[in-house]
């Protein structure tokens, strides 16, 4: 099948891509001027060296509210952040005041000076100076030592009513299905050739450690010329990660005894298998998730695991997590389907249709059910869906492991 003439037919259609203002001095017995005067966000800094006694700024309920240690000098206040305050649809009148403790000054180096050496007692996640609450506040993992904290506090000359330790839990990198993650998990970009697809599921076959993915999604659709495997680009440092080693020829018709339409090519899946390079981490059963179905996140909260195998009946609900339109979900509409592919002369046999979005790219993706928490029953390989993204044809699992031969899974 030529690729570049495939319309309807979500293959690999991703490409991948050739890759002020200034002080100025007021009369001393003048309150100073406002030197910011904008709708955006305020420097802070610059409100601690304009508004006296400033201990900092917050929206309290959409309210600007701001801290002062002397809450009788409002007048600067509501110069400096009128328009700040008229942007949020309050007068300069309705700014709240509350007493602070602490100038922004003192907090701000207090923080810095903790900043500095907090990090190597360990289990310290951050160091904020909270405008909320006019303190320094230091997270901590949960189970590691306030006292400590504490201690460091005091012996920075810090006093100890302005620090606050919180249990909060540890930051993590940030990843999208588009970067390169390990270890690896379905549902994450793959790259060969010119093209970009989805991983299906990972799998070990014989002994071999590997991932399946769509058999249109290598170098030729059906038999095995090696395609080599790259998460997410090839153009990335230790990106390599497999090489294709099952994908069977499509089979012409041989008559009306042939459940292979007459002139087509035909498979009961559109799946391939490759192997895992030595050393490659995997997670067997391992599906990425994202924040929830439908809203077009890319951003990897957390992980499904697959707990079972099974086929769905027209009524089910199915779900898809790929490259391009992360996790989506819908119902079941037909099952068992010969499916034409767009120009070209394969029927896939017996493939099973789902109303839910798809997108260029996203073919090898993984097809599962919702079981309970984060357990999933695997469904099957996603390749194709309708132009207007609104529907995805997968390979059932019963037909990939029909093709491929037995599949350890989860």
């Amino acid at each position: 099948m030529s690729r570049p003439s495939v319309i309807r037919f979500v293959a690999v259609a991703a490409l991948v891509a050739a890759a002020a203002c200034s002080d100025s001095t007021s009369p001393t017995n003048r309150e100073p001027l406002p030197v910011l005067q904008t709708a955006q966000a305020p420097d802070l800094g610059t409100l601690a060296r304009t508004v006296p006694g400033f201990g900092g700024l917050f929206l309290d309920n959409g309210v600007p509210t701001v801290y002062l240690t002397d809450i009788s000098k409002r007048g600067p206040v509501e110069r400096a952040l009128g328009v700040f305050a008229r942007g949020r649809g309050f007068a300069p009148a309705a700014i709240r005041v509350l007493q602070g403790k602490y100038g922004y000054g003192d907090l701000d180096r207090w923080t810095q000076a903790v900043s500095y050496e907090a990090f190597e007692q360990g289990g310290v996640v951050f160091v904020d100076l909270d405008e909320a609450a006019n303190r320094v506040v230091v997270g901590v993992e949960r189970g590691a030592s306030h006292a400590n904290v504490r201690s460091l506090a005091a012996r920075l000359g810090v006093p100890v009513e302005a620090i606050v330790t919180r249990d909060v839990d540890p930051i993590q990198n940030v990843a999208t299905l588009q970067d390169q993650v390990r270890p690896v998990v379905a549902g994450l970009q793959i790259h060969f050739g010119g093209f970009l697809c989805s991983i299906g599921f990972n799998a070990v076959s014989g002994g071999q450690n590997s991932f399946v993915t769509a058999s249109h999604c290598t170098n030729t659709q059906g038999g095995v010329e090696g395609t080599q495997y790259f998460q997410s680009l090839s153009s990335q440092p230790n990106s390599f990660i497999g090489t294709e080693v099952a994908d069977p020829d499509y089979v012409r018709s041989r008559g009306k005894s042939s459940a292979c339409p007459k002139g087509r090519r035909c498979r009961f899946s559109d799946a391939s298998r490759a192997a895992y390079a030595a050393g490659v981490p995997f997670t067997l059963g391992g599906i990425a998730q994202t924040s929830a179905p439908n809203n077009g996140s890319l951003t990897i909260t957390g992980t499904f695991n697959v707990t079972s195998e099974g086929n769905a009946v027209v009524g089910d609900i199915a779900n898809k997590v790929g490259r391009t339109t992360g996790w989506t979900q819908g119902v079941v509409t037909n099952t068992c389907v010969n499916t034409g592919v767009s120009g070209s002369n394969i029927v896939q046999l017996c493939q099973t249709f789902v109303s839910a979005g798809v997108g260029g790219g996203d073919s090898g993706s993984d097809v599962f059910g919702l079981t309970g928490g984060s357990s999933v029953r695997l469904l099957g390989i996603l390749w194709g869906g309708n132009g207007a993204g609104t529907q995805f044809v997968y390979s059932p699992i019963s037909n990939v492991e029909q093709e491929l031969g037995p599949l350890t899974t989860f």
